[in-house]
């Protein structure tokens, strides 16, 4: 028999070493500081709460409400963001290699539940802070959407803090179908994490639907936040 046939099914190969999660590399670098500047003038940019974040790796649940949120969430940051991208993006010339040259990790339809789940905590067991949008797509409507239970795997099994985030006015600035941002005001809120007692609590089988209510109303709460810095008026909280 030979050495490939013995060798086991499962085994993989290694993943490759990851950078530093607390440094930005250049092209992370050059980015945010371009969109810092240009997102300050056209979108009276600013955010709050970037002291809830914890030193090491964290998930980040991010409300969706344009292309823009990514950029926007990892504006205020000293540190890179790793999101999770359809893997087809990485095939497209120019994007394909921001997208690697940035943090983004492929995520393939097919392997969803077992290759982006083990890569995501990999990086957050690493350092990295991991963002996430559990809405699956963008808001029609800037309202926080039904989040989709696909992402209660990756919070079962992660090991780090959970943060709710929210963006507020990215909607308005750049709606589904509209080609160039609009002058809008664009706020982003970060909560507090989720308290782990309770998440690991209600990340036990059979208590779905009460997870997803948690997070959904934390996520919301962070929203009223950044909607009340774009108004002046005080955000809702609840009881």
């Amino acid at each position: 028999m030979s050495e490939a046939s013995s060798a086991p099914e499962s085994a993989r190969p290694a993943a490759p070493p990851l950078p530093d999660p607390l440094r930005r590399n250049w092209v992370w670098w050059c980015i945010q500081k371009t969109c810092q500047l240009l997102f300050t003038i056209w979108f009276r940019y600013r955010a709050r709460g970037i002291e809830n974040l914890p030193a090491g790796g964290a998930l980040l649940l991010v409300n969706h409400q344009s292309f823009l949120d990514p950029l926007l969430v990892g504006l205020p940051l000293t540190r890179p963001v790793s999101y999770l991208a359809r893997d087809n993006l990485f095939g497209v010339p120019l994007v394909g290699w921001v997208l690697r040259s940035t943090y983004v990790m492929p995520i393939r339809r097919e392997g969803a539940g077992t290759e982006s789940i083990r890569e995501s905590i990999r990086r957050m067991e690493h350092g990295f802070l991991v963002g996430i949008f559990p809405e699956g797509t963008r808001s029609e409507d800037s309202q926080l959407g039904e989040l989709k239970p696909g992402f209660l795997a990756l919070i079962r099994r992660v090991k780090v803090p959970v943060i709710p985030v929210a963006v507020a006015g990215a909607f308005e600035a750049l709606p589904r179908g509209a080609w160039f941002p609009r002058p809008r005001s664009i706020r982003v809120a970060f909560g507090a994490p989720l308290d782990a007692t309770r998440l690991a609590e209600l990340s036990k089988k059979g208590r779905e639907s009460e997870l997803l209510r948690w997070t959904s109303e934390a996520i919301e709460q962070c929203l009223g936040e950044a909607n009340a810095m774009r108004t002046g008026r005080p955000a809702l909280t609840s009881d």
